[in-house]
């Protein structure tokens, strides 16, 4: 028995037409088998590796390389707080601190005890100047503070689900750029 639906076994069988390299579609396979259970289990893996025609180990080797991918399960609502030496420099310890205490956690990884939250310290999201920050579900979230964090909190317990919006993050003015130098003429 499949533990992956037939809709989204056909919709990862669909996903190499869209690559010029086959093996291309194996994240974006990944993430539809880990939107559907939570978390990839070595079953999911295996039903991946066959629609997409793939060695298994090579499934599993991208699974466990890409921080993204989850191998136990999560809570609900997914924390990924940077703390990379930018986030670091800014607060980034407090704000763990303070999450880890709001969620009732004492490790990287763990779920609370509800079921609604997980936390995980990833090396860097690219937004240093924003510093510090996090992914939370599928939205950025920047300039943290404990205050921000318990917003955040009460705002997801009280969601049925996380929200839909890969790739969006807070509304933000895009960093200055410095300005090109150029020579004085003498």
């Amino acid at each position: 028995m499949s533990v992956l639906p037939a809709h989204v076994l056909e919709e990862i069988r669909e996903l190499p037409d869209k690559y010029p390299q086959h093996r291309s579609a194996v994240m974006p396979a990944l993430d539809l088998a880990q939107e559907e259970l939570g978390y990839l289990t070595p079953e999911a893996m295996s039903e991946v590796a066959t629609a997409l025609q793939l060695d298994p180990g090579y499934v599993e080797g991208v699974a466990t390389f890409y921080t993204l991918f989850h191998l136990k399960p999560i809570g609900k609502h997914m924390f990924y707080v940077c703390t990379n030496l930018s986030c670091m420099l800014r607060g980034a310890n407090a704000i763990v601190d303070h999450l880890k205490g709001a969620i009732g956690v004492h490790e990287d990884g763990e779920v609370s005890k509800d079921g609604l939250f997980s936390y995980e310290e990833v090396e860097c999201l690219g937004a240093c100047e924003f510093a510090p920050m996090m992914r939370l579900d599928h939205r950025f979230h920047y300039d943290l503070t404990p205050g921000k964090i318990d917003a955040l909190l009460a705002e997801r317990r009280q969601s049925p689900s996380p929200p839909r919006a890969e790739g969006q993050g807070e509304a933000r003015e895009p960093a200055p750029r410095p300005r090109k130098r150029t020579k004085k003429s003498g």
